[in-house]
């Protein structure tokens, strides 16, 4: 039997900071729009500054598996030149990164090791 005064579960609205979809996401549920606008800004990052999954990660506060997914998953959805440009880069990176962790092998080894 109904309470007088109170509403089953199921007549209760989301609040309004949720969209109603996750823009082609399946399974998620609904996300906020600041992870959007996080995307774009992600992405717009990285192509100005050229720089690495991990910097970023480190720039934005998230992690690197954040990063990864919105630029290849959730960026091309928003914005698909952008995605594109910065596949590129990502590219270039991944190239080339070896090349920074043998580098960063020879200066610690420089700081522990100095030579006389």
């Amino acid at each position: 039997m109904p309470v007088p005064g109170h509403m089953p579960w199921h007549f209760h609205v989301r609040p309004a900071i949720y969209s109603t979809r996750l823009r082609g996401e399946k399974g998620a549920g609904a996300v906020k729009d600041h992870i959007w606008q996080r995307v774009v800004d992600i992405g717009n990052y990285i192509l100005k500054s050229g720089a690495t999954v991990r910097d970023t990660a480190k720039v934005f506060g998230v992690s690197k598996s954040t990063v990864h997914k919105d630029v290849t998953e959730r960026l091309p959805k928003v914005n698909a030149q952008l995605a594109t440009e910065v596949k590129k880069i990502l590219e270039v990176n991944k190239a080339e990164r070896h090349l920074r962790g043998g580098e960063a092998t020879r200066q610690k080894f420089r700081i522990k090791h100095p030579v006389a």
